[in-house]
């Protein structure tokens, strides 16, 4: 069993790991899977048609915790804790809950201190109690009558007209004031690690098509000397098609990892004497994980010649290997009777209402089969893969965007090949 430390409107965790509100779904998601043997039977929850419509869920069936984060920026917003036989709690190092210790009213009141009178909840049959930034809900089942509330502030909680042994069913961790109001907090310095994260992404466009990307970035300050100047930094860079190895390393700095392109989806129309011959050098991918961006670079000449950017949707193939990238594109949309005009795509814009803009079909999409090795299936299904305007747009079954994939200016056509897919 779980023996965890509870701080309100913060965390809940010990002293090897802790959840903590604002967290980023990928670390959560790393806690769970280096302490696999300790937590167990953790189920993902998600809407598959439409998952910016309900809080992307981690529920750790085993100890009866579930974590929410926020469906747009997918950071930690509730942590709840809906079944209180299955952890240990404690607060300022005392337990509250445990299996010698009952969480009743009387326990909350001993050790949280009084608060705002509760509020009943008739359809739930369940009594709210709200300190700032945590929540206790009281199952009211056995009460014969609607309790009456008539606060006496100097006898602390317990003096609110309810029986005497009342226990929690239920216990919200959240920012702010009201636990129906809450939004995921900003990212808390504890939780960048020395990484730099995008706060959002925008591509730079020419006549032609895209041109680069600049990204607007955060990370956590340190100054000089042992008393770190503990604070976060915003700063933009730009990086471009064309740039050198050296110019992407010295703006975004080093990537998480260097991918090098080991097939070639052509190969097999080259002559047989050469089917078999290894390719002296390859392109190599950057890959910045929390950027959610990746950065090829040709084998020759050592220069950007691809950006993909990636969703982060549950549901795809990839999910959870980068952090969403918050981007926007301008898209040139050409009227008959009118100038062209500059319409944005963003993370959130689906593949339809695209089509919409552009006022015509778009030609017919390449279809897109992700798997681990040869004898396994992908789960999610294909994904399927529109050129448009020097870029290739990767869309999954529920309408929304995968990746977006931006070709440089020295490329012959926008003609979609299959050499050029989403790796």
């Amino acid at each position: 069993m779980l023996d965890l430390e509870v701080v309100p409107e913060r965390s809940l965790g010990n002293e090897q790991w802790e959840f903590t509100l604002g967290m980023p779904l990928a670390q959560a998601v790393a806690i769970l899977q280096k302490h696999c043997r300790i937590i167990k039977n953790v189920q993902v929850l998600y809407s598959e048609q439409s998952p910016l419509s309900h809080d992307l869920i981690l529920n750790l069936t085993q100890d009866g915790i579930k974590l929410l984060f926020d469906a747009f920026n997918q950071r930690l917003k509730v942590i709840e804790v809906y079944d209180l036989t299955k952890v240990k709690l404690k607060y300022c190092g005392v337990h509250f809950n445990s299996q010698a210790i009952a969480p009743t009213i009387e326990q909350i009141d001993q050790s949280f201190g009084a608060t705002h009178p509760g509020v009943y909840n008739s359809a739930e049959q369940l009594f709210h109690l709200n300190f700032r930034g945590l929540s206790f809900s009281f199952q009211l089942d056995s009460w014969t009558e609607t309790p009456k509330y008539e606060p006496n502030f100097a006898h602390g909680l317990a003096s609110l007209q309810i029986p005497h042994g009342a226990t929690v069913k239920r216990m919200y961790i959240y920012s702010g004031n009201s636990l129906q109001d809450t939004k995921a907090p900003l990212m808390p310095l504890s939780c960048f690690l020395g990484n730099v994260y995008a706060e959002n992404v925008d591509v730079l466009r020419d006549g032609t098509g895209p041109s680069g990307l600049r990204l607007r970035l955060l990370t956590a300050g340190c100054g000089p000397g042992v008393l770190a100047d503990a604070k976060m930094r915003v700063f933009e860079r730009c990086v471009y098609f064309g740039d050198s190895c050296q110019d992407v390393l010295s703006t975004l700095g080093s990537p998480h990892k260097v991918f090098y392109k080991s097939e070639d989806k052509m190969k097999i129309h080259s002559p047989s004497p050469h089917k078999q011959v290894p390719s002296k050098c390859n392109d190599y991918f950057f890959n910045y994980f929390t950027l959610g961006v990746d950065i090829l670079f040709d084998a020759n000449t050592h220069k950007v010649k691809k950006f993909v950017l990636h969703t982060n949707y549950p549901g795809h193939y990839n999910f959870n290997i980068y952090h969403r990238c918050e981007f926007k594109i301008p898209l040139v949309i050409k009227r008959d009777s009118a100038d062209s005009q500059t319409e944005t795509c963003t993370t959130y814009s689906k593949w339809d209402s695209i089509q919409d803009l552009l006022g015509h079909p778009v030609e017919k999409p390449v279809v897109l089969h992700r798997s681990s090795s040869p004898n396994n299936t992908n789960p999610f299904g294909s994904t399927f893969c529109f050129g448009l305007q020097r870029m290739i747009f990767e869309v999954m079954q529920n309408n929304h965007i995968a990746s977006v994939t931006l070709y440089g200016p020295t490329r012959p056509s926008s003609q979609l090949r299959t050499s050029d897919l989403p790796q």
